[in-house]
């Protein structure tokens, strides 16, 4: 499917427990994945918790999701980025967070990619459209 031009930002700023707003993120994420829009997606303030491995929903009774944000790359999902301030507030290290996939030619484990608020905010001014979750 030929590329739409329209850029689209997906935002994750709810913790990933509690609520279905992750779950549903991911979803939409997909959605726009199909489209071949020109999608980035950006994790930020609670948000950024759901990048923290090893995590386990089985007793919350909801869908797992860290499967899902692993394999982010295969569907061509690779505008990701992470809000380095929203990090520093929940103590978690820019090395702590999940790869979303791995690089095809060397193999090597892709992460999202930690940027400053301003550049968040800038990369959000030249988006067509924002989806918060």
């Amino acid at each position: 499917m030929a590329a739409t031009g329209k850029k689209v930002m997906v935002t994750v700023r709810k913790a990933p427990h509690g609520s279905i707003y992750v779950q549903e993120s991911i979803e939409v994420m997909f959605i726009f994945a199909t489209y071949d829009m020109e999608l980035s997606v950006v994790f930020l303030d609670d948000g950024v918790l759901a990048l923290h491995p090893g995590q386990d929903t089985k007793g919350l009774g909801i869908k797992g999701f860290m499967a899902s944000l692993g394999a982010l790359v295969d569907w061509e999902v690779t505008k990701v980025y992470v809000d380095r301030q929203s990090l520093k507030d929940r103590n978690i290290s820019e090395d702590a967070i999940i790869t979303i996939g791995r690089d095809e030619e060397t193999d090597a484990p892709i992460r999202p990619r930690v940027l400053d608020s301003a550049e968040i905010a800038a990369m959000m001014a030249a988006q067509h459209s924002i989806v918060s979750f």
